[in-house]
């Protein structure tokens, strides 16, 4: 491991779905406690790229690297454990598990040995999940479902943490109280990936952005640039 090695590191990365090449020569970093907004209309690769990252769907081309280590090859589980935490899409929480259960299985310490997130902290964190933690999984709303999945992921002390679809499908009070919990997770030095259709909550959380349009990186830049420059939000972004 490089000290001064980014997070993550994709180079070229191209993707295929059987004969469907999804993902064209894709490049982008993530530093040590940076936030990086991964932007684009529905199916443009924005799951596809994240899939790849983590192996569940390995690149057919191109280089992955954590922590300067080339992860490309290796398996999901293996790649998690570098210091990587996953929200997917659909939270994909045990439905047949308690939400103690639920964090109770995937807790560990970091990658450097630190246990900065334990179950109190996740429950101080989630007030709602300290109130359900004796409910089974699929005994809870859309929003506790998403605090729980992102509760699951702190568990194994990232270093990077992706949430695919932050928000999507919540009531407006619950996407507030996660984007709160979002730029909390951010000021304790977790570098994060984020997706989302809220292209102005992104903006105001991320450092830098990227945006993929039919699996091509189209933009690649600051926050402050792109919030900048509105001609780019109704060209790529705008439905």
């Amino acid at each position: 491991m490089k000290a001064d090695a980014p997070i993550l590191e994709v180079s070229d990365m191209h993707t295929h779905y059987g004969a469907s090449h999804i993902l064209h020569g894709i490049d982008f970093s993530v530093a040590r406690g940076e936030c990086l907004s991964l932007m684009g209309r529905n199916g443009m690769g924005k799951t596809t790229t994240i899939r790849s990252i983590f192996g569940l769907t390995p690149p057919s081309k191109g280089e992955v690297r954590v922590f300067g280590n080339v992860v490309t090859a290796s398996a999901p589980h293996v790649i998690a454990r570098q210091g990587l935490g996953l929200v997917p899409e659909g939270r994909e929480i045990f439905a047949n598990l308690s939400v103690e259960e639920n964090l109770l299985m995937t807790a560990r310490a970091g990658r450097d040995g630190s246990n900065n997130w334990t179950l109190e902290r996740v429950l101080e964190t989630f007030p709602r999940l300290a109130e359900r933690l004796s409910n089974m999984g699929n005994h809870l709303s859309g929003g506790e479902q998403q605090m729980l999945a992102i509760g699951r992921a702190l568990m194994t002390n990232p270093d990077l943490l992706v949430l695919d679809e932050a928000t999507e499908g919540l009531a407006p009070l619950i996407r507030k109280e996660i984007w709160s919990v979002v730029r909390r997770i951010k000021e304790t030095g977790i570098a994060t990936i984020l997706v989302d259709k809220d292209v102005d909550a992104l903006l105001s959380v991320s450092d830098k952005c990227l945006i993929l349009v039919k699996g091509t990186a189209v933009f690649s830049g600051s926050s402050t640039e792109l919030a900048a420059n509105p001609d780019i939000h109704v060209q790529h972004l705008g439905v």
